[in-house]
């Protein structure tokens, strides 16, 4: 029996070997080639362009041979398929279906949608998804592969002292300022000033009823910042946009003009212009907010002043006038606490922070309490507060008694890097490669390739 596998795994490195002496027929009647073999897994020349014009659309550059660096990437893809194939590891046909429709749709989006994507790859849709369809399997495994030879290594405290111990200071990453803070926010009432701007939503959308341009008025009204493109937003998935808004845009007829539209953007009025397949559009629309009378600022910002007076007269904590007063529930309940909902830490750098926060933090120190001010949310609705600076910590070089955390994740990553690096080491050592002359020119990150 053992003979016998034997025998068949020489007839298989001995076909693969022949490919490199001959030709593949390609698609448009293109002479494709061989341009590596790694264990039982073949890389073809073709694969190489594809995945640079690819890398193109995506605008990733490189000062490199970037056909080298997309070639030694694959030989590693490879190097992790053949052995995910060993394991048995499956990616199962939902998973590839749902990466092959995301990569599809974000390649339509970057060129500008169907039309404009087969004539980029010289090949009708239905082609580059049965092209697209095996490597995106492949990319599944490999990443499998990948996790499981990165796993989580135990490492102990005494490991991540002696992993601090022996870094250079100046190789540890500088810890920029980081603010801990609390909110009390008032949101304007919305009542009039959402009935003002529906009735100049309405006369806008009677006018282009009427014959004037839907991109003139977009120009001239619109709050977002598509407004200097007439209010167009180019050919995109639906995926891209909050349902409310993708579902009436894909329920329009070319040139139709909707109904009011809310979302938590604001209020829009849209024009479609174009859709292709079940989910791409194009459209037009003019966004407007509702505007507040300085009454109802003042209002606000009288109420917040007397809060802030109840804390600063330790009537109260400000964790408790945020629990009791303030109308933002993502952050009430916790004492106004703000979390960063990228990271789930409570700490923000500057660069995370509200433009309009940040201009008050500035000059405040731990413990003050921000006079009050307007701002808007990520969404862009307006929102009157008052802030409490909790703590600051000062910029640093990352330390193991502030930054453990940070130390332990530098430490784990640095131990998965060499134990990824030494699997792979090993494995070109005992697995067959075979590098088409074309490529051996090229300077490979790694060592190990060429035998």
């Amino acid at each position: 029996m053992n003979r016998m596998c034997a025998i068949k795994k020489n007839l298989r490195l001995f076909l693969f070997t022949f490919c490199f002496s001959t030709t593949l027929s390609a698609q448009n009647g293109l002479i494709d080639k061989v341009a590596a073999v790694v264990g039982g897994e073949m890389i073809l020349y073709s694969d190489v362009e594809s995945e640079v014009m690819m890398m193109r659309v995506q605008g990733i550059v490189s000062d490199k041979n970037i056909r080298c660096e997309v070639f030694e990437n694959m030989l590693l893809q490879k190097l992790l398929l053949a052995q995910a194939r060993i394991d048995s590891l499956q990616a199962d046909d939902a998973t590839v279906e749902e990466q092959l429709e995301r990569r599809l749709r974000g390649i339509m989006t970057q060129l500008g949608g169907e039309k404009a994507t087969e004539e980029y790859f010289k090949k009708p849709i239905f082609k580059l998804k049965q092209d697209w369809q095996e490597p995106v399997r492949e990319q599944i495994l490999t990443q499998l592969m990948q996790m499981k030879l990165m796993k989580d290594a135990p490492i102990s405290p005494a490991d991540v002292e002696r992993f601090y111990k022996k870094t250079p200071k100046d190789s540890l990453p500088v810890i920029p300022d980081q603010y801990l803070i609390r909110q009390v926010v008032i949101n304007p009432p919305a009542g009039n000033a959402k009935f003002e701007v529906r009735e100049q939503l309405l006369a806008l959308r009677e006018r282009i009823l009427n014959g004037e341009k839907f991109s003139t008025l977009a120009v001239l009204y619109s709050e977002d910042p598509s407004a200097r493109r007439g209010g167009e937003l180019g050919l995109m998935s639906a995926q891209n946009f909050v349902p409310a808004f993708a579902d009436v845009a894909l329920s329009l007829k070319p040139d139709q003009v909707s109904q009011i539209v809310e979302t938590e953007y604001g209020f829009h009025i849209i024009q479609l212009i174009s859709k292709e397949g079940t989910d791409m559009f194009n459209c037009r629309h003019i966004l407007m907010k509702p505007k507040y009378d300085s009454d109802k600022r003042q209002g606000a910002f009288n109420t917040l002043d007397s809060i802030a007076d109840l804390v600063r007269k330790d009537s109260m904590t400000f964790a408790v006038a945020a629990q009791r007063f303030s109308q933002d529930f993502t952050t009430n309940l916790n004492g106004g606490l703000v979390v960063n909902e990228n990271t789930l830490s409570p700490y923000f750098e500057k660069d995370m922070l509200n433009p309009a926060d940040y201009n008050m933090l500035r000059n405040m120190k731990p413990g003050d309490i921000s006079q009050p001010f307007e701002t808007v949310d990520k969404k862009g609705n307006t929102q009157y507060k008052i802030i409490q600076l909790e703590k600051l910590i000062p910029s640093h070089t990352a330390n193991i008694t502030d930054d453990y955390t940070v130390i332990q994740d530098i430490a784990k990553q640095g131990r998965r890097t060499e134990e990824l690096n030494e699997w792979i080491k090993q494995k070109q050592i005992y697995t067959y490669i075979r590098i088409d002359p074309m490529f051996e020119d090229c300077t490979f990150q790694r060592e190990g390739w060429i035998k």
